[in-house]
C-alpha cells in the first residue's frame, strides 16, 4: 500500500473542493484531491447545477420557438422529448469536466479516485474501484463532499417510475403527467422544465407558499407564471404513501387526496455526504441531515479539519460553496479570509429569479421605514425587442438617505441583472444610494437600464 504525504488534502471536487485545492496549490502547498466518482466536478457538474440549468436553457429555446409568431414561417410548434433535450445538455457537462480536469493538471494537484475514509485525524484511506488502497497523510484536511437528495425510506426509489433529483436525469422517456413532491428551489426549477416540455405537472408543497424566503411579490409572480404554464400547485400537503405500478404512480396525501401520474419526482431536502467518511473514527459527528458544524473559520471540532460547501448546510448554492472553499483555504494559509454570509439568490425557473439583501417582510418586521422603486420589463426597449417582457426589477431603499436595502428581480436574465445592484449595495457611504442609478449612463437598449427606470420611479415617490 502506497503512503503519500501532503500539506493539504481536499475531499470532493465540486465548487468548494476545487476552489480550496487550487488556492492551496497556487500558494505553494502540496495538494491532493479525492473524488469518489470517475471524473471531477462533483454533484454540481453531474447532477445539480449544470445539468438542470443546461436543461432549462434548452427548454427555454423550445418555448421561444413555440410562442414566437415569426417562427411560424418555418413550421408549426414542435415538442421535444426529455431524453433528446438531456442529450444536448450533456455536451455542457462534458465541457465542464474537461475544463476542470485541466485545472488540476495545470496546478500539479494529485487526483485520487475513490472513497476517502479517516484512519486518524491526519490520515485518509482511499479505496478505488479495484482492491487497491492509498494512504494519504496531511497536515490539513478540507471536507467538501457536497450533498445528495434526501430519500425517505418509505418510498421505493428502485421503482422505474419513481425518481429523485439525481435519477431524474436518466429518465428515458417524456411522461404525460408528473407529480413533484417538494416545492423548494429544485422542485420549482423542475416544474418549470417539465411544464415547458408540455408535461402536466402537479407540484406538491408542504408549506403555505412557494419559496417563502423570497420577497412576497416575487413569490406570488412565480406562482402565477407556473400556473400559467399548466402547473397545478397544492400547498400545505404531506404525503402518506407513494405507490408505483407498471403504468404509473399513485400518491396518497394525508389530506385524503389521491393523485395519479405517469411518474413521480421527489425533490424535498438534501443530505450531506458524510456517511462514508468514518467520522466516528476521529470523534466528529454530523447532524441528522449529514451536515458538519463549522465555526466562522470553517473549522470543524478538530481545528486542522475544515469543511465547506453543501456539507455544512446553508445556503447550499454552488456560488457560495466556491467562496466557502476559497476562504476556508485562505484561513488555513493564514491569509485574510471572510465568512461567507451575503450571497445573492439565483433561482433558474422560467422566468428566473434573483435577489440580494432584505425583503419587504424583513424590513417591516424590523420596523425599518422604506420605499419601493420598480421597473417593469414590459416597459423597457430591450425586453420589447427580445420578447421577454415578463418580469420586474424592485429596489427597496431608505426614504430619507436613499440607501439601498434590497434588490429583487424576476424575469429574463434576473440572475445577471442583480449583480449590478449587489455591487452598489456593497459600496460604502453615499455610493450606496438610489442616486447612483440616476446619475449613471446605461447602454440603451439594455436590461440593465431597468435600474435607471426603477430609480427614477423611486425618487418620484419621495420627492
Amino acid at each position: 500500500m502506497a503512503v503519500h504525504n501532503y500539506d493539504v488534502v481536499v475531499i470532493g471536487t465540486g465548487p468548494a473542493g476545487e476552489s480550496a485545492a487550487i488556492n492551496a496549490a497556487k500558494h505553494g502547498k502540496r495538494v491532493a484531491v479525492v473524488e469518489k466518482q470517475a471524473v471531477v466536478g462533483g454533484n454540481c457538474t453531474h447532477w445539480g447545477t449544470i445539468p438542470s440549468k443546461a436543461l432549462r436553457h434548452q427548454v427555454k429555446q423550445i418555448l421561444a420557438f413555440n410562442t414566437n409568431r415569426m417562427f411560424r414561417d418555418i413550421g408549426e410548434p414542435r415538442w421535444f422529448s426529455f431524453p433528446k433535450v438531456m442529450e444536448r445538455s450533456r455536451v455542457t457537462i462534458d465541457q465542464q469536466v474537461a475544463m476542470r480536469t485541466n485545472f488540476y493538471a495545470r496546478n500539479r494537484i494529485d487526483l485520487f479516485n475513490g472513497v476517502a475514509r479517516f484512519k486518524d485525524p491526519h490520515t485518509l484511506m482511499v479505496r478505488g474501484e479495484g482492491e487497491g488502497m492509498e494512504e494519504l497523510v496531511a497536515e490539513r484536511i478540507i471536507i467538501a463532499t457536497g450533498s445528495r437528495p434526501y430519500r425517505p425510506a418509505d418510498i421505493d426509489f428502485h421503482h422505474p417510475r419513481i425518481y429523485c433529483s439525481d435519477t431524474i436525469l436518466s429518465l428515458n422517456h417524456t411522461p404525460r403527467t408528473l407529480i413533484i413532491f417538494g416545492a423548494g428551489v429544485i422542485g420549482c426549477e423542475y416544474a418549470s422544465i417539465f411544464s415547458g416540455l408540455g408535461v402536466k405537472v402537479d407540484l406538491i408543497n408542504n408549506r403555505g407558499s412557494l419559496l417563502s424566503f423570497l420577497d412576497d411579490e416575487i413569490s406570488d409572480a412565480l406562482s402565477y407564471h407556473l400556473r400559467k404554464h399548466g402547473v397545478l400547485i397544492r400547498h400545505n400537503e404531506e404525503y402518506e404513501r407513494v405507490e408505483g405500478d407498471d403504468s404509473g404512480v399513485t400518491v396518497h396525501l394525508k389530506s385524503g387526496k389521491r393523485l395519479r401520474a405517469d411518474a413521480f419526482l421527489w425533490a424535498n431536502g438534501r443530505t450531506g455526504n458524510t456517511d462514508e467518511l468514518g467520522l466516528e473514527t476521529i470523534g466528529l459527528e454530523a447532524n441528522g441531515r449529514g451536515q458538519l458544524r463549522v465555526d466562522d473559520h470553517y473549522r470543524t471540532a478538530i481545528p486542522h479539519i475544515y469543511a465547506a460547501g453543501d456539507v455544512i448546510g446553508w445556503p447550499s448554492l454552488a456560488s457560495a460553496a466556491y467562496d466557502q472553499g476559497l476562504n476556508a483555504c485562505d484561513e488555513l494559509l493564514d491569509r485574510d479570509y471572510r465568512y461567507v454570509t451575503d450571497v445573492p439568490t439565483g433561482i433558474y425557473t422560467i422566468p428566473e429569479i434573483s435577489s440580494f439583501g432584505r425583503t419587504e417582510r424583513e424590513l417591516t418586521e424590523a420596523r425599518v421605514p422604506y420605499e419601493v422603486a420598480q421597473a417593469f420589463f414590459k416597459d423597457t426597449a430591450r425586453a420589447q425587442i427580445t420578447g421577454d417582457t415578463v418580469g420586474m426589477l424592485k429596489i427597496l431603499f431608505d426614504q430619507d438617505t436613499l440607501e439601498i436595502y434590497g434588490i429583487h428581480c424576476f424575469g429574463d436574465q434576473a440572475s445577471e441583472i442583480v449583480h449590478i445592484g449587489q455591487a452598489i449595495m456593497q459600496q460604502a457611504g453615499e455610493a450606496n444610494t438610489l442616486q447612483y442609478f440616476v446619475r449613471t449612463t446605461f447602454n440603451y437598449p439594455t436590461m440593465a437600464e431597468a435600474y435607471r427606470v426603477a430609480a427614477q420611479n423611486g425618487l418620484n415617490r419621495v420627492f
